[in-house]
C-alpha cells in the first residue's frame, strides 16, 4: 500500500504537506510525518492515517513571514483543523509526540467536537515552567553528558556545513529518546535533507518554544478536554520529565478514570 501525496493550503497561504495512508473508517491524524510515518505506518490496517509535516516543518512551506510563524504551535493547533475540514472529516483520533503532545491536547480542548480519541507519546508537560522532584524527572549523567555536547556543538556551527552539522546535531540529540545510550542507532530521524529541518532550530527557540512557555496550563483547562486520552510516557524520559505524563493523566475531567502503570509508565485518561 503506497500513501497519497498533496499539500493542503491553510487560511493563510501555507500549503502543509501530508501523505494519507489506508481508507478505514477511523481516520487518524499523525503530526511531524517527517519522523513518524515509518513507525506508524502499520497502523493503517482498517483505519485512514493521515501524516502530516506542520508548517515550516518537513516538506511543508518554507515560510519567511514572521507573521505566520509567532503564534507558534497555536498556528499548528489551527493548521490540525484546516487539514481535517480539507479531506471532510467530522472527527479525527489524534497522536501527537513530544511537543506534538501539547498541539493534540490543545486541539481536542479547543475543538471536542471533532475529537475521537487522543494519544499523546512522551508529551512536553502542561506547564514547562514547572520543576519535577528527581523521582519524577531523569536528569542522570547521560542527559548532562548530551547537553554538554550539545554545546560544543554550537561552537562548530560557523564553521560546519548545514547539513553536517544537522548530522552530527541528530547523532548527540537521538541518545535523549533511548533509555540504553547504546541503542540510539536505531532511532533513524536524521532529516538532514531538508532546509527546514537543516533549520529547525531557529524556529524553535524563535516562535515554538516561546509559545509554549506561555501556556501553563491549569488542570481547569485540560478538563475541557472530552475525549478519551492514552498518555504514554516512560519513567526514564531524559526529553520530557515523566512528571509531565502523570500531570496530564491526573488532570482528566471529573468523573474520569486514571489509571497509572508505573512500571511500564502507561497512564490512561478515560
Amino acid at each position: 500500500m503506497e500513501p497519497t501525496e498533496e499539500h493542503v493550503t491553510t487560511e493563510d497561504g501555507v500549503r502543509l504537506f501530508v501523505q494519507r495512508l489506508g481508507t478505514g473508517p477511523k481516520t487518524v491524524l499523525i503530526l511531524n510525518r517527517v519522523y513518524l510515518f515509518d513507525a506508524f505506518k502499520r497502523l493503517a490496517g482498517g483505519r485512514t492515517l493521515i501524516f502530516c509535516d506542520p508548517r515550516n516543518r518537513g516538506r511543508s512551506d518554507h515560510i519567511g513571514d514572521r507573521a505566520k510563524l509567532e503564534r507558534g504551535i497555536h498556528h499548528d493547533v489551527e493548521d490540525l483543523d484546516a487539514v481535517r475540514r480539507h479531506f471532510g472529516i467530522g472527527r479525527v483520533d489524534l497522536i501527537g509526540h513530544s511537543y506534538a503532545g501539547l498541539i493534540v491536547a490543545l486541539y481536542a480542548m479547543k475543538y471536542p467536537d471533532h475529537v475521537g480519541r487522543v494519544v499523546q507519546i512522551g508529551s512536553m508537560a502542561p506547564d514547562f515552567a514547572r520543576q519535577y522532584p528527581a523521582h519524577l524527572t531523569n536528569a542522570d549523567a547521560t542527559l548532562g553528558e548530551v547537553l554538554a555536547r550539545l554545546g560544543e556543538l554550537r561552537n562548530e556551527r560557523q564553521a560546519c556545513d548545514p547539513q553536517e552539522f544537522c548530522r552530527k546535531f541528530w547523532s548527540v540529540l537521538r541518545v535523549l529518546y533511548v533509555v540504553d545510550p547504546a541503542d540510539a542507532g536505531k532511532i533513524k530521524w536524521e532529516p538532514c535533507d531538508l532546509p527546514n529541518e537543516v533549520n529547525f532550530m531557529t524556529h524553535w527557540n524563535e516562535n515554538i518554544l516561546p509559545s509554549i512557555q506561555n501556556l501553563a496550563l491549569t488542570a481547569e483547562e485540560i478538563s475541557e478536554t472530552r475525549a478519551p486520552v492514552l498518555v504514554i510516557h516512560g519513567r526514564n524520559d531524559r526529553s520530557s520529565p515523566y512528571g509531565g505524563g502523570r500531570d496530564w493523566a491526573g488532570n482528566g475531567r471529573e468523573g474520569g478514570v486514571a489509571r497509572l502503570a508505573l512500571e511500564t509508565g502507561l497512564v490512561v485518561r478515560a
